[in-house]
Protein backbone atom coordinates (compact mmCIF):
# COMPACT_ATOMS: atom_id res chain seq x y z
CA UNK A 1 0.00 0.00 0.00
CA UNK A 2 1.40 3.46 -0.67
CA UNK A 3 2.21 5.06 2.54
CA UNK A 4 3.28 9.41 2.63
CA UNK A 5 5.53 8.51 5.68
CA UNK A 6 5.38 5.69 8.68
CA UNK A 7 5.20 6.44 11.86
CA UNK A 8 7.50 4.42 14.13
CA UNK A 9 5.88 5.21 17.07
CA UNK A 10 2.37 5.13 17.95
CA UNK A 11 0.27 8.31 18.38
CA UNK A 12 -1.56 8.07 22.11
CA UNK A 13 -5.10 9.40 20.45
CA UNK A 14 -6.63 7.84 23.24
CA UNK A 15 -5.01 9.85 25.96
CA UNK A 16 -6.75 12.90 24.85
CA UNK A 17 -10.04 11.49 23.84
CA UNK A 18 -11.95 12.94 26.65
CA UNK A 19 -10.56 16.90 25.61
CA UNK A 20 -11.48 15.97 21.88
CA UNK A 21 -14.42 14.71 22.82
CA UNK A 22 -16.06 17.59 25.37
CA UNK A 23 -15.15 19.87 21.83
CA UNK A 24 -17.16 17.85 19.61
CA UNK A 25 -19.86 17.52 22.76
CA UNK A 26 -19.87 21.61 22.92
CA UNK A 27 -19.74 21.71 18.81
CA UNK A 28 -23.01 19.45 18.33
CA UNK A 29 -24.93 21.34 21.28
CA UNK A 30 -23.72 24.92 19.46
CA UNK A 31 -25.06 23.44 16.18
CA UNK A 32 -28.07 22.22 17.70
CA UNK A 33 -29.03 25.92 19.24
CA UNK A 34 -27.98 27.62 15.81
CA UNK A 35 -30.73 24.77 14.08
CA UNK A 36 -33.78 25.78 17.16
CA UNK A 37 -33.24 29.11 16.97
CA UNK A 38 -32.36 29.85 13.59
CA UNK A 39 -33.17 27.09 11.37
CA UNK A 40 -32.34 26.45 8.24
CA UNK A 41 -32.77 28.48 4.61
CA UNK A 42 -34.95 25.99 2.78
CA UNK A 43 -34.38 26.39 -1.06
CA UNK A 44 -37.10 26.31 -4.06
CA UNK A 45 -36.71 22.84 -3.82
CA UNK A 46 -38.88 22.72 -0.42
CA UNK A 47 -40.66 25.57 -0.21
CA UNK A 48 -42.55 25.65 -3.54
CA UNK A 49 -42.16 28.08 -6.33
CA UNK A 50 -42.40 28.53 -9.74
CA UNK A 51 -40.55 26.81 -12.51
CA UNK A 52 -39.49 28.23 -15.90
CA UNK A 53 -38.01 26.57 -19.26
CA UNK A 54 -36.48 29.31 -21.70
CA UNK A 55 -34.39 28.51 -24.45
CA UNK A 56 -31.69 31.07 -26.08
CA UNK A 57 -30.33 30.22 -29.89
CA UNK A 58 -26.75 30.20 -28.99
CA UNK A 59 -25.24 29.15 -25.29
CA UNK A 60 -26.90 30.77 -22.64
CA UNK A 61 -24.83 33.02 -20.29
CA UNK A 62 -25.79 31.90 -17.04
CA UNK A 63 -24.23 34.76 -14.79
CA UNK A 64 -26.38 36.94 -17.78
CA UNK A 65 -28.97 35.67 -16.36
CA UNK A 66 -28.40 35.26 -12.86
CA UNK A 67 -27.53 39.03 -12.37
CA UNK A 68 -30.65 39.64 -14.84
CA UNK A 69 -32.56 37.82 -12.14
CA UNK A 70 -31.01 39.74 -9.13
CA UNK A 71 -31.15 43.04 -10.65
CA UNK A 72 -35.89 42.77 -10.42
CA UNK A 73 -35.32 41.26 -6.86
CA UNK A 74 -34.88 37.54 -7.13
CA UNK A 75 -31.02 36.38 -5.58
CA UNK A 76 -32.44 33.50 -4.59
CA UNK A 77 -33.38 32.41 -8.17
CA UNK A 78 -31.63 29.13 -8.94
CA UNK A 79 -30.48 29.05 -12.72
CA UNK A 80 -29.05 25.98 -14.59
CA UNK A 81 -28.89 24.16 -18.17
CA UNK A 82 -30.59 20.98 -18.41
CA UNK A 83 -30.36 19.27 -21.63
CA UNK A 84 -28.39 21.28 -23.63
CA UNK A 85 -26.28 24.59 -23.25
CA UNK A 86 -29.01 26.75 -24.87
CA UNK A 87 -32.02 25.37 -22.54
CA UNK A 88 -31.88 26.82 -19.10
CA UNK A 89 -34.28 26.13 -16.22
CA UNK A 90 -35.04 29.28 -13.25
CA UNK A 91 -36.60 28.12 -9.94
CA UNK A 92 -37.82 31.31 -8.53
CA UNK A 93 -39.35 31.13 -4.90
CA UNK A 94 -42.72 32.05 -3.89
CA UNK A 95 -43.43 35.92 -4.68
CA UNK A 96 -46.21 37.50 -2.30
CA UNK A 97 -48.50 39.48 -4.66
CA UNK A 98 -47.52 37.95 -7.97
CA UNK A 99 -49.24 35.17 -9.59
CA UNK A 100 -46.84 32.50 -11.51
CA UNK A 101 -48.03 34.49 -14.89
CA UNK A 102 -47.16 38.00 -13.39
CA UNK A 103 -43.59 36.19 -12.30
CA UNK A 104 -43.07 34.94 -15.64
CA UNK A 105 -44.15 37.64 -17.09
CA UNK A 106 -41.58 40.02 -15.51
CA UNK A 107 -39.14 37.65 -15.86
CA UNK A 108 -39.36 37.39 -19.66
CA UNK A 109 -39.33 41.36 -19.83
CA UNK A 110 -36.34 41.41 -18.30
CA UNK A 111 -34.16 38.72 -20.12
CA UNK A 112 -36.05 39.93 -23.65
CA UNK A 113 -34.41 43.51 -22.97
CA UNK A 114 -30.98 41.54 -22.57
CA UNK A 115 -31.33 38.99 -25.28
CA UNK A 116 -34.26 39.12 -28.03
CA UNK A 117 -33.41 35.62 -28.95
CA UNK A 118 -34.94 33.95 -25.24
CA UNK A 119 -38.63 32.04 -25.88
CA UNK A 120 -40.39 30.64 -23.11
CA UNK A 121 -40.49 26.70 -22.96
CA UNK A 122 -42.78 26.59 -20.00
CA UNK A 123 -44.10 27.82 -16.55
CA UNK A 124 -45.11 25.38 -13.60
CA UNK A 125 -45.96 26.44 -10.43
CA UNK A 126 -44.67 23.98 -7.19
CA UNK A 127 -46.86 24.42 -4.56
CA UNK A 128 -45.49 24.28 -0.75
CA UNK A 129 -47.49 20.97 -0.49
CA UNK A 130 -44.46 19.40 -2.81
CA UNK A 131 -42.05 20.83 -0.95
CA UNK A 132 -43.14 19.51 2.14
CA UNK A 133 -43.39 15.91 0.47
CA UNK A 134 -39.84 15.94 -0.83
CA UNK A 135 -38.44 16.98 2.71
CA UNK A 136 -40.18 14.23 4.25
CA UNK A 137 -38.95 11.87 1.80
CA UNK A 138 -35.26 13.50 2.55
CA UNK A 139 -36.26 12.74 6.44
CA UNK A 140 -37.13 9.08 4.99
CA UNK A 141 -33.66 8.26 3.19
CA UNK A 142 -31.94 9.78 5.86
CA UNK A 143 -33.72 7.53 8.04
CA UNK A 144 -33.00 4.22 6.00
CA UNK A 145 -29.42 5.43 5.31
CA UNK A 146 -28.66 5.18 9.27
CA UNK A 147 -30.98 1.96 9.74
CA UNK A 148 -29.32 0.58 6.87
CA UNK A 149 -25.47 1.51 8.47
CA UNK A 150 -26.30 0.61 12.07
CA UNK A 151 -27.44 -2.90 10.89
CA UNK A 152 -24.28 -3.41 8.33
CA UNK A 153 -21.65 -2.51 11.31
CA UNK A 154 -23.72 -4.98 13.50
CA UNK A 155 -23.35 -7.96 11.52
CA UNK A 156 -19.62 -6.80 10.28
CA UNK A 157 -18.58 -6.42 13.68
CA UNK A 158 -20.59 -6.50 16.95
CA UNK A 159 -22.83 -3.83 18.31
CA UNK A 160 -20.85 -1.34 20.49
CA UNK A 161 -18.80 -0.49 16.58
CA UNK A 162 -21.99 0.03 15.48
CA UNK A 163 -23.70 2.62 17.97
CA UNK A 164 -20.23 4.38 18.10
CA UNK A 165 -19.90 4.77 14.50
CA UNK A 166 -23.67 6.13 14.07
CA UNK A 167 -23.13 8.70 16.87
CA UNK A 168 -19.91 9.92 15.64
CA UNK A 169 -21.79 10.06 11.90
CA UNK A 170 -25.10 12.11 13.19
CA UNK A 171 -22.90 14.26 14.66
CA UNK A 172 -21.39 14.74 11.04
CA UNK A 173 -24.58 15.50 9.95
CA UNK A 174 -25.79 17.80 12.46
CA UNK A 175 -22.72 20.04 12.58
CA UNK A 176 -23.14 20.08 8.45
CA UNK A 177 -26.59 21.39 9.09
CA UNK A 178 -25.59 23.82 11.72
CA UNK A 179 -23.07 25.78 9.57
CA UNK A 180 -26.05 25.80 7.21
CA UNK A 181 -28.26 27.21 10.04
CA UNK A 182 -25.39 29.82 10.89
CA UNK A 183 -24.55 31.16 7.76
CA UNK A 184 -28.31 30.69 6.43
CA UNK A 185 -26.50 29.00 3.06
CA UNK A 186 -29.26 27.62 1.19
CA UNK A 187 -30.29 24.03 1.77
CA UNK A 188 -31.58 22.39 -1.38
CA UNK A 189 -31.80 18.80 -2.77
CA UNK A 190 -28.25 18.93 -4.08
CA UNK A 191 -27.45 19.78 0.03
CA UNK A 192 -29.64 17.14 1.27
CA UNK A 193 -28.06 14.40 -1.18
CA UNK A 194 -24.60 15.93 -0.07
CA UNK A 195 -25.41 14.92 3.58
CA UNK A 196 -26.34 11.48 2.46
CA UNK A 197 -23.51 11.25 0.66
CA UNK A 198 -21.06 12.35 4.29
CA UNK A 199 -23.01 9.83 6.05
CA UNK A 200 -21.30 6.69 3.71
CA UNK A 201 -18.45 8.63 3.51
CA UNK A 202 -17.69 9.12 6.86
CA UNK A 203 -18.99 5.36 7.97
CA UNK A 204 -16.27 4.00 5.63
CA UNK A 205 -13.29 5.89 7.42
CA UNK A 206 -14.60 4.44 10.63
CA UNK A 207 -14.85 0.55 9.40
CA UNK A 208 -10.97 0.86 8.22
CA UNK A 209 -10.24 2.14 11.57
CA UNK A 210 -12.48 -0.22 13.30
CA UNK A 211 -10.87 -3.32 11.09
CA UNK A 212 -7.91 -2.66 12.05
CA UNK A 213 -8.71 -2.27 15.79
CA UNK A 214 -9.95 -5.98 14.90
CA UNK A 215 -6.64 -7.04 13.77
CA UNK A 216 -5.11 -5.44 15.98
CA UNK A 217 -6.91 -7.07 18.82
CA UNK A 218 -5.78 -10.78 17.31
CA UNK A 219 -1.97 -9.37 17.25
CA UNK A 220 -1.84 -7.51 20.35
CA UNK A 221 -2.37 -10.12 22.69
CA UNK A 222 -0.36 -7.88 25.73
CA UNK A 223 -1.72 -4.80 24.84
CA UNK A 224 -4.21 -2.33 26.60
CA UNK A 225 -7.28 -1.60 24.23
CA UNK A 226 -6.46 2.06 24.55
CA UNK A 227 -2.95 0.79 23.08
CA UNK A 228 -4.78 -1.52 20.04
CA UNK A 229 -6.90 1.54 19.09
CA UNK A 230 -3.93 4.06 18.91
CA UNK A 231 -2.13 1.65 16.80
CA UNK A 232 -4.97 0.95 14.48
CA UNK A 233 -5.06 4.82 14.07
CA UNK A 234 -1.50 5.50 13.70
CA UNK A 235 -1.08 2.70 11.39
CA UNK A 236 -3.99 4.31 8.77
CA UNK A 237 -2.61 7.44 9.25
CA UNK A 238 -1.09 7.51 5.93
CA UNK A 239 -3.65 6.15 4.06
CA UNK A 240 -6.24 8.19 5.37
CA UNK A 241 -4.45 11.29 4.61
CA UNK A 242 -4.04 10.07 0.53
CA UNK A 243 -8.03 9.47 0.81
CA UNK A 244 -8.63 12.24 2.01
CA UNK A 245 -7.18 14.78 0.10
CA UNK A 246 -7.57 13.19 -3.15
CA UNK A 247 -11.04 13.38 -2.70
CA UNK A 248 -10.91 17.05 -1.27
CA UNK A 249 -8.65 18.31 -4.58
CA UNK A 250 -12.32 16.98 -6.34
CA UNK A 251 -14.87 18.77 -4.21
CA UNK A 252 -12.54 21.57 -3.90
CA UNK A 253 -13.14 21.87 -8.07
CA UNK A 254 -16.60 21.69 -7.48
CA UNK A 255 -16.84 23.99 -4.38
CA UNK A 256 -14.77 27.04 -7.01
CA UNK A 257 -15.44 25.72 -10.74
CA UNK A 258 -18.92 24.15 -10.22
CA UNK A 259 -20.83 27.44 -10.34
CA UNK A 260 -23.58 28.29 -8.38
CA UNK A 261 -25.63 24.90 -8.59
CA UNK A 262 -22.76 22.34 -6.97
CA UNK A 263 -21.41 25.35 -4.74
CA UNK A 264 -23.77 24.05 -1.56
CA UNK A 265 -23.27 20.72 -2.36
CA UNK A 266 -19.32 20.85 -3.07
CA UNK A 267 -19.60 23.15 0.87
CA UNK A 268 -21.62 20.39 2.30
CA UNK A 269 -19.33 17.30 1.22
CA UNK A 270 -16.49 19.93 2.53
CA UNK A 271 -17.60 19.99 5.68
CA UNK A 272 -18.56 16.74 6.27
CA UNK A 273 -15.18 15.52 4.86
CA UNK A 274 -13.29 17.44 8.16
CA UNK A 275 -15.39 16.59 10.30
CA UNK A 276 -15.89 13.02 9.27
CA UNK A 277 -11.76 12.67 9.21
CA UNK A 278 -12.13 13.50 13.17
CA UNK A 279 -15.28 11.58 14.03
CA UNK A 280 -13.90 8.75 12.98
CA UNK A 281 -10.40 8.38 14.70
CA UNK A 282 -11.00 10.94 18.06
CA UNK A 283 -15.32 10.27 18.42
CA UNK A 284 -15.84 7.30 17.22
CA UNK A 285 -13.02 4.62 18.69
CA UNK A 286 -13.18 6.22 22.02
CA UNK A 287 -17.07 6.04 22.31
CA UNK A 288 -16.08 2.09 21.00
CA UNK A 289 -13.77 1.63 24.46
CA UNK A 290 -16.04 3.18 26.56
CA UNK A 291 -19.36 1.38 25.55
CA UNK A 292 -16.92 -1.83 26.69
CA UNK A 293 -15.18 -2.94 23.41
CA UNK A 294 -12.61 -5.20 24.42
CA UNK A 295 -10.21 -8.67 22.77
CA UNK A 296 -12.64 -11.33 23.96
CA UNK A 297 -15.39 -9.81 21.50
CA UNK A 298 -13.45 -10.87 18.46
CA UNK A 299 -11.54 -14.04 19.74
CA UNK A 300 -13.60 -17.53 19.56
CA UNK A 301 -12.51 -19.39 22.84
CA UNK A 302 -10.97 -22.60 22.19
CA UNK A 303 -12.70 -25.68 23.22
CA UNK A 304 -11.13 -28.19 24.89
CA UNK A 305 -11.28 -31.48 23.33
CA UNK A 306 -12.55 -33.98 25.75
CA UNK A 307 -10.71 -37.34 25.95
CA UNK A 308 -12.38 -40.24 24.89
CA UNK A 309 -13.55 -42.60 28.28
CA UNK A 310 -11.92 -46.09 27.19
Amino acid sequence: MLELFHVKKDIPFMRHALKFNIVSLLTFIAAVVFLMTKGLHFGVDFTGGTVMEVAYKQTANLDRVRSDLQSIGFPDAVVQNFGTSRDVMIRLPIKKGLTSAQLSENIMTKLKSADGSVELRRVEFVGPAVGEELFSHGLTALGIVIAGIVLYLSLRFEWRFAVAAIIANLHDVIIILGFFSLFQWEFDLPVLAGVLAVLGYSVNESVVVFDRVRENFRKMRKGEVSAVIDNAITSTMSRTIITHLSTQMMVTSMLFLGGPTLHNFALALTIGICFGIYSSVLVSCPLAMWLGVKREHFIVPVKKKEEAVV
